[in-house]
């Protein structure tokens, strides 16, 4: 697919961009797919689905108190815990704003730990790298932001996120759907979003604007991008997923790049699917 050619244009040394169809098989791939990258933010995708496994298997509840008074695992695996975004100050009351924080997922970590004798790392080592073969990813560190994958690893996962084995379908459309509705705040890199729409650990694209998908991905688009200059996101109305990596952190270049690049996929994906 020549639109994915236009990560060599990108001012990065390396990048690679799977996109992965319906049924989970790879529809294209430009790069090099078994380099490994940090994967920042886009961690949390891997650790939600640890902690969605959890949830299934009761070792935690939604209810369970976890973090600031008030708080519960619903609160955090949302962001509306009002935890600060790198520290434990508390920036608001429990469920008035959208504030994203990598503090609330390692809360989730330490209550998950404390349920299961588990650390997240091991937790999610068993539960979703090894079934799914993810033999190149690890969480080394911080449960929000210390994970390292490959593009061939990261297009297994988006498989699993079109086409859920490991946990039941029902479970995969609670976590997509909007969680603590109408809530403002900030998407890191995008500015204030009135709603600032999230799932339970997904960020959900709603009627962002800006953003990193494209301008015609539908509301219902979910995944996540990281600092590190990746990201991952899932079309579930047209059944399409991107996997992208690269090793140049994010900023004014990927605000500018990202959303045009993620639009010329689902445009070139869709007129294809239409021949």
């Amino acid at each position: 697919m020549s639109v994915l050619a236009q990560i060599e244009q990108w001012p990065v040394d390396n990048a690679v961009s799977v996109v992965i169809n319906g049924d989970g098989a790879i529809a294209a791939e430009h790069g090099n797919t078994k380099r490994v990258y940090p994967l920042a933010s886009v961690t949390k995708l891997l650790s939600t689905y640890a902690f969605l496994i959890a949830l299934e298997e009761e070792a935690i509840t939604l209810d369970d108190p976890a973090g600031p008074e008030g708080s519960t695992v619903h609160h955090l695996l949302a962001h509306t815990a009002g935890y600060d975004f790198d520290s434990k100050t508390i920036r608001y009351a429990v469920g008035t704003k959208r504030g994203y924080s990598n503090t609330g997922f390692e809360v989730l970590s330490e209550h998950l730990e404390k349920e299961t004798g588990m650390s997240l790392a091991e937790y999610a080592q068993e539960a979703v790298f090894t079934p799914l073969g993810m033999t190149n990813t690890e969480i080394a560190g911080s449960c929000a932001k210390d994970g390292r994958s490959n593009a061939s690893d990261l297009a297994l996962f988006a498989a699993e996120l079109l086409n859920p084995t490991l946990i039941a379908a029902e479970t995969m459309q609670d976590a997509t759907r909007v969680h603590f509705e109408n809530l403002a705040g900030i998407l890191p890199g995008y500015g204030r979003q009135n709603p600032n729409d999230w799932g339970l650990g997904f960020e959900i694209r709603s009627t962002k604007k800006p953003h990193w998908t494209g301008p015609n991905h539908p509301a219902t688009t979910f995944g996540h991008f990281g600092q590190s200059g990746t990201f991952l996101w899932v079309d579930p109305e047209n059944r399409l997923a991107c996997v992208t990596l690269t090793d140049k952190n994010f900023g004014q270049w990927a605000v500018e790049a990202w959303a045009p690049f993620n639009a010329g996929i689902l445009e070139t994906l869709l007129i294809h699917n239409r021949a």
